[in-house]
């Protein structure tokens, strides 16, 4: 089944996680590309990357190489929502990405929702992980440090286009590259 490509390489300031892409942002190539997600607007008025275009591939690759920032998933099935995914789903593809971030080695591993993080730790790491929280977590993967923001999804209501930026600023100040 066809996915959005991977954007990994060594040295990457940091290395954006989701769940897995939607069926929405494997047709226009680009990861968060429903008009409703506010990962876009979060990035753009938080300073983490420098300026920041309209989601398209083009925009991926010149966040990838201007900017360090890397893109992949958990899981990499694409679906209309992550309700849809099985645990089959995380046994497979959790821990291709631990191996994904020991080989490429960025600075921070940045997850997209506990529920992306603490999936990624049962399934590749063996452990029901820390209490998680949000920010940056006391367990490194490899070399990794880890940081956890609310997902950006518009199913995920609870947090809003506020909450998500002084996440993402926050983060942007872990980073060294805040507003």
């Amino acid at each position: 089944m066809k996915s959005l490509p991977d954007y990994l390489r060594p040295g990457l300031r940091l290395v954006s996680i989701g769940l897995n892409p939607s069926v929405a942002s494997v047709s226009a190539g680009v990861y968060f590309a429903n008009p409703r997600n506010r990962f876009w607007r979060a990035l753009r008025e938080s300073g983490l990357a420098g300026r920041v275009g309209e989601p398209s591939p083009e925009e991926i690759e010149r966040l990838f190489n201007e900017e360090s920032i890397g893109f992949t998933d958990v899981v990499k099935r694409p679906t209309r929502g992550g309700s849809a995914l099985r645990a089959a789903d995380f046994r497979r593809d959790a821990p291709r990405l631990g191996e994904k971030l020991r080989r490429f080695s960025p600075r921070i591993a940045w997850f997209h929702g506990k529920q992306a993080y603490g999936q990624y730790l049962r399934y590749a790491e063996n452990s029901p992980g820390d209490p998680l929280q949000w920010g940056l977590q006391s367990r490194d993967i490899a070399e990794c440090q880890v940081f956890v923001t609310p997902n950006p999804s518009p199913a995920n209501a609870v947090y809003s286009l506020d909450d998500l930026v002084a996440w993402y600023r926050e983060l942007a100040g872990f980073v060294g590259r805040g507003t």
